[in-house]
């Protein structure tokens, strides 16, 4: 039986991996980390209470003396690291906690990994890890900076942050990789694209625009609107996952995509026209769209 430490699994996308984890695979055991701060919901996966097969721990992921507890009591060997400040607009306002949770929190899980899976041979001066452990930290397209109206990001797209959020995951994902290097931990990245879907937290993009336009409020598009995401359903993220863990070689990152880009114009748009059908009450809710020029132009709306 794996036993897992999945960080952040109440948030959106651990929330839909968690339940999709223990739905399709039976020799596991999860225990869910969650510091619970805004976008951290327990009613996300409040069917899973009783499940012998899954545990929730109240705490922060900078906190060494719990995580170095957690593995040795559990017994870990595999991470699944969603845990982070996530918003552009957070990080624009007040940087200091992207830095602590994204850079620092990172760091604490890789030292507690490394500590519990790696074995220094004082003979021949190597490290080598325990049986097939993992240590998936998932990352963000946003290190690749801004997709232009063609093309796609690669695995080896040049890194080009333009947010502190984008550089606090891009400075995350350089310390994972760091410790493969460095220690021969087993890693692996995933970097996606947009997700969207159930339990999606209503400060991001579509529920944003969704709950505001069902109440005659503004819809706030950042500059011109055509700066350009993919879109993921978080489902279909959360099943490539899957297949990272069971499947990927370590070290290597993978990108996860949807092959779904769009302006962000596009998609406001679009949900407009879909709740005029829906909801007949005669307004025109592409009249409520606002284009907001400020620092947030910096990089992509989310």
């Amino acid at each position: 039986m794996r036993r897992m430490l999945v960080t952040g699994g109440c948030g959106f996308i651990g929330s839909n991996f968690i339940r999709l984890a223990l739905e399709i695979l039976s020799d596991i055991r999860i225990i869910n980390l969650d510091k619970l701060t805004y976008a951290g919901n327990l009613a996300n996966l409040k069917e899973l209470e009783g499940d012998q097969r899954y545990r929730f721990v109240h705490g922060d992921i900078c906190d060494h003396a719990l995580i170095e507890k957690l593995f040795a009591a559990e017994q870990v060997d595999t991470v699944v690291h969603f845990a982070a400040e996530s918003h552009v607009d957070r990080s624009i306002d007040g940087p200091a906690e992207f830095i602590q949770t994204n850079i620092l929190g990172t760091f604490t899980l890789l030292e507690a990994a490394r500590k519990a899976w790696v074995s220094w041979d004082t003979k021949t001066n190597l490290q080598s890890p325990a049986p097939s452990p993992r240590f998936l930290h998932v990352s963000t397209d946003e290190v690749y900076g801004s997709l232009g109206e063609t093309g796609l990001f690669e695995e080896s797209t040049p890194y080009d942050p333009r947010s502190p959020y984008s550089a606090s995951k891009a400075s995350s994902d350089h310390l994972v990789s760091a410790y493969h290097h460095t220690y021969g931990l087993p890693v692996l990245i995933t970097n996606c694209s947009n997700n969207y879907g159930p339990y999606h937290f209503p400060e991001k993009l579509i529920p944003l625009i969704i709950n505001n336009a069902l109440n005659g409020k503004d819809l706030p598009v950042y500059g011109d609107g055509k700066n350009v995401r993919d879109w993921l359903y978080v489902v279909d993220h959360c099943t490539a996952i899957l297949r990272v863990l069971q499947k990927g070689r370590i070290g290597e990152t993978y990108n996860v995509g949807g092959n779904s880009e769009k302006q962000n114009i596009e998609v406001v748009q679009t949900i407009c026209d879909i709740l005029d059908e829906k909801v007949t009450d005669g307004l025109p809710r592409r009249s409520l769209i606002k284009l907001i020029f400020d620092l947030r132009c910096i990089d992509d709306q989310k």
